[in-house]
């Protein structure tokens, strides 16, 4: 009887540590998404919020996440690469709602380079829509 217990209590303690190992393994990242800096000429139609979450997986990129408040409807979502605050190129795409309000999601297979940038706080998410097409919407993704 004794053994029994000693043996589901190792299986038990077994199963608590290498669930904590796998949670480790799973960083999670967030961005609010605010305003992007704008000109007099686009001024009037960058307006909404949003917010973001990301999980990594190994090299597995699953990003969801919502906006709400656009002028005009959303038409693309990109992960950008930069420090913060300064824009950057384009490196993967992103679903969205195309709509002033909706969802962004996407899995996305990073290389070494992305997954970097990523621990690094150079990523973020990119909204833009049909009345600023130069960008409305963005937030780094941070731990």
């Amino acid at each position: 009887m004794a053994r029994a217990f000693t043996i589901a209590f190792a299986a038990s303690l077994v199963l608590v540590l290498t669930s904590g190992a796998i949670a480790q393994n799973t960083p999670s990242y967030k961005a609010r998404l605010g305003i992007v800096p704008v000109d007099a000429n686009n001024q009037p139609f960058v307006t909404g919020s949003g917010s973001v979450t990301a999980t990594l997986k190994g090299m597995t990129l699953s990003v969801s996440g919502t906006f709400t408040g656009l002028e005009s409807p959303a038409t693309i979502a990109q992960i950008h690469v930069a420090p913060r605050g300064i824009r950057g190129p384009a490196v993967l795409d992103l679903m969205v709602t195309k709509a002033p309000s909706g969802t962004i999601k996407g899995e996305l297979t990073l290389t070494t380079a992305q997954v970097d940038h990523l621990q690094r706080g150079r990523l973020y998410v990119q909204l833009h829509s049909e009345k600023a097409a130069d960008g409305n919407l963005w937030g780094w993704l941070l731990p």
